[in-house]
Parts: C-alpha cells; structure tokens; sequence
C-alpha cells in the first residue's frame, strides 16, 4: 500500500515531475511503427499479446448469454485449437460479475471490473469506494478505475491521489488498474504526471483509455507511460504494469 502524501509533499513530487520531449516522443513512435516483426518472433510476440489481453464487454445492454459466450472465447478464443492460449481476463460491468464466476471458476481466466462511475469518474469518493467493494465481494480479482480528469486538470491532484488510495485499500487482495483516460489530458507532459501520481497512489498497473473517447491508446501515449514505468521503477524498486486499451484492432498494432 501506498504511503499517504501530504499536501506539500505531493506538491512537491508533482513539481518534480520531469517534462516530455514530444518532438522526441513522436519521432521514436514514428520509427517503432514502422518494424516489422518476423516468424517465430511474430508468432512468439501474438502468443503473448492474445495471454496479455482482457475481452471486455461494457454496453448497456450486455446481458448474461452475451457474457457466457465472451467467457467460453476468452477460455478458448478458437474453438477446436488448443495451441491458442486463453486470455489473461474478462472486463464487465460490476452487476455481470456473477455470471463470469459462473463460468470462469474452472479456468484460469481472470475477473476484472471497472468501477469508481466509470467512465466518467465524476461521482463521490465514498460510492467510488463503496462499488469497489461490492465488485470485489462479488468475485472481482481486478479492478479497473478511472481517475476524476476533472480534478486532475484543475490541479487538484490530492483529491485524485486521496482517491487512488482508497480505491487501492478497498481492493484488498485484488489488483488495481488505475484509468488515466490519456485523449481527455491534452499533453504528453499531463500524461506522464497523472502516470507517476497514480503509481504513487499505489496503482498496480496504468491504463491508458475507457474505450469509450478518442483517441484512445497510441504508441506515443504508450511510450510516454512505460518510460514513466520505468523511471518509477528506478526511483522506488516497485514494479508497476502497463495495460494498453482502445482502438487497437490488428496484430500489427498490437
């Protein structure tokens, strides 16, 4: 769990905070998209990413058959062959969450929920806490919030921070995913803040989108975060993971 921050002391870690070099950024993106990865690394690098993946269904009208048939495809994305792994989890809706027990207790596929009004995140911090909960006591073995973009632009990083923390503490032995929501902060530079605030926070992983805005997760964006990863990694020794989401929808872009 995360050491609470004071006021002056996230003041001061925000400040901290080294600036971006989008022109940099852009150029390294610009030539990593342009590798190709070839043969058995190819088939080595879509192996991992089919085990890395979570098959997610957040629509209003996601009903219990459409979540028993996204759970026997994260289980078996090609029915018949078995050289295919299964998905690492399964994202719903916290009320869907039973219906994924229902058919996930056997396998190894994982629960995963959002929560905390996603996706806006524009709720009070006691419900944000209170849906965590019941998600976790429902069978949720991750939790996928979304960060207050509101406050987080306006400066207010300690309510964003505060939140994080009890989050974090009402997932217990489940893990955290913290949201940033990366098309509504505007800059590399914002992006990088809200990454190393939310590790700080405790976060166990940094998430780029919802889904739900564009853009959603760019190879830019994504280099941005892991370096923040990183350079977090060097500073406290934590390991903290990374989870791309939104508009990646060929092999190529994964």
């Amino acid at each position: 769990m995360a050491t609470a921050l004071s006021l002056t002391h996230l003041g001061s870690l925000m400040r901290g905070v080294r600036s971006v070099d989008e022109v940099g950024a852009d150029e390294r993106a610009a030539s990593l998209a342009k590798r190709s990865i070839k043969k058995a690394s190819k088939l080595w690098a879509l192996d991992l990413a089919i085990r890395c993946m979570d098959l997610t269904t957040l629509e209003g009208a996601d009903t219990p058959g459409k979540v028993a048939a996204m759970c026997a495809k994260a289980i078996r994305p090609k029915p018949g062959d078995r050289t295919i792994p299964s998905v690492a989890a399964v994202c719903v809706y916290p009320l869907r969450i039973a219906d994924c027990v229902e058919h996930l207790h056997r396998s190894s596929v994982r629960i995963a929920s959002v929560a905390t009004a996603f996706p806006s995140g524009q709720s009070f911090t006691s419900i944000k806490v209170a849906e965590t909960e019941e998600a976790v006591r429902a069978g949720a073995h991750e939790i996928d919030m979304v960060i207050d973009r509101g406050a987080f632009l306006s400066g207010d990083y300690q309510r964003v921070y505060d939140e994080i923390v009890a989050v974090k503490e009402a997932c217990g032995p489940a893990h955290l995913k913290v949201i940033l929501e990366t098309g509504e902060l505007g800059t590399y530079d914002a992006i990088r803040r809200a990454s190393i605030l939310a590790m700080a926070a405790g976060a166990d992983f940094i998430k780029t989108s919802t889904g739900k805005v564009l853009p959603a997760a760019t190879l830019p964006v994504a280099l941005v975060m892991m370096e923040a990863i990183r350079d977090f990694g060097r500073e406290t020794g934590r390991p903290v993971g990374f989870k791309a989401a939104g508009g990646i929808r060929t092999a190529k872009q994964a």
